[in-house]
């Protein structure tokens, strides 16, 4: 391995990935301790009203914050490092001997790859696999102390699709108490309505699972033929739970592992209550956002690896510029594909596909 190590990994690509690496984990770890100082200013009167702990700050707030922004801004972070580093190289003339040396330009840019795939993987994994589970403790934090404010975290007027023939709206919901208030159930055999429910309030029986409706009133249609029962209390086990209630923010489908936002997107797709695209987005683009740390790799070293007159501020400050506009446009594809406008696979490759083609154009003129 050291032998097949040292045979393709020459002098001049460690001295790169070093540097790489290096300037990338500083950079990174800068950002992350501003963030970290800012936000305790921010959120010091919440930790000590609510009587927050040093150890649920810490290991629980804290340990959902640092990851998730490490893991967000990694690739423009890389972005920036790899801007900072190669004008810096190319300002003390050390890029123009190794180019000069009979050493192509994709030849050049193999340490780059190497270094970014190493980056990518441990974006990738943490995506997909760690940050759902960091986000759930900072979230959890939040709500039981109290940070989401006095909002109210139910939905109302709530319509749902339980099946391909039932449908059901509740007009409130009341968490502490378990009740649910005007309820209706639907159920159609095509277009045909066959059966009507209403009750004034619906209870949540969490020990047997199953829906207590209360003074409820049956409506039975068999063509012209109806039949109606007044005042009946009965229960019944339905395909939804209290939680399908609560109001769910973006940041929602990111605690969500793999499996349970799966689970989710499939009740989703029958229920139809308006959110799909917004948690099929969240899936692909736990997926597709790593890659970005290739895209923004390349437009890095295409923008600096010429001399320039004024050093490295003209590229860092391009490189910056950029990066404010990748995150507009990844904001505005989340729009799309919230709206509906555009397909979520498509919105989430949205930014790598504009900025990967502005990527491969640089490195068409940048000088070899």
């Amino acid at each position: 391995m050291k032998e097949l190590y040292n045979r393709y990994v020459k002098v001049i690509d460690r001295y790169i990935i070093n540097k790489y690496l290096g300037t990338f984990v500083f950079t990174l770890g800068i950002f992350i301790v501003i963030s970290v100082v800012f936000d305790i200013s921010e959120h010091l009167d919440n930790f000590l009203s609510k009587h927050a702990t040093l150890y649920e700050i810490a290991f629980q707030y804290y340990a959902g914050f640092i990851p998730f922004y490490i893991n967000m801004l990694s690739p423009l972070i890389n972005f920036l490092a790899v801007i900072f580093f190669t004008a810096k190289m190319a300002n003390q003339t050390e890029i123009v001997p190794i180019l000069s040396g009979k050493a192509s330009f994709n030849r050049f840019l193999r340490p780059y790859f190497i270094a970014a795939t190493l980056i990518f993987i441990v974006s990738f994994f943490a995506n997909v696999y760690l940050i759902p589970y960091t986000n759930k403790l900072k979230i959890d934090f939040e709500n039981s102390h109290g940070f989401n404010g006095d909002q109210d975290p139910t939905k109302s007027q709530v319509h749902l699709k339980l099946d391909n023939h039932t449908y059901v709206y509740l007009e409130s919901y009341q968490q502490d108490v378990h009740t649910g208030y005007t309820f209706i159930l639907e159920k159609f055999n095509g277009d045909d309505l066959k059966e009507k429910l209403y009750a004034p309030t619906i209870t949540y029986d969490s020990l047997k699972r199953q829906w207590k409706l209360n003074n409820c009133t049956i409506r039975y249609v068999n063509g012209l033929h109806e039949r109606q029962i007044l005042g009946v209390t009965k229960d019944t086990t339905l395909d939804m739970v209290p939680a399908d209630f609560d109001v769910l923010h973006d940041d929602s489908y990111d605690a969500m592992s793999l499996r349970v936002l799966n689970i989710a997107i499939a009740k989703e797709k029958i229920r139809g209550s308006g959110v799909l695209n917004n948690m099929l987005y969240q899936k692909y683009r736990r997926f597709i956002y790593p890659f970005s740390t290739f895209v923004l790799m390349l437009i890095g070293v295409a923008l600096s690896s010429q001399k320039v007159r004024g050093g490295i501020g003209l590229p860092l400050g391009i490189g910056i510029i950029l990066c404010f506009a990748f995150i507009i446009v990844d904001k505005f594809a989340f729009v799309f594909a919230e709206k509906g406008t555009m397909s979520s696979l498509m919105a989430a490759f949205v930014p790598n596909i504009l900025f990967g083609l502005l990527g491969l154009y640089l490195l068409y003129k940048a000088p070899k």
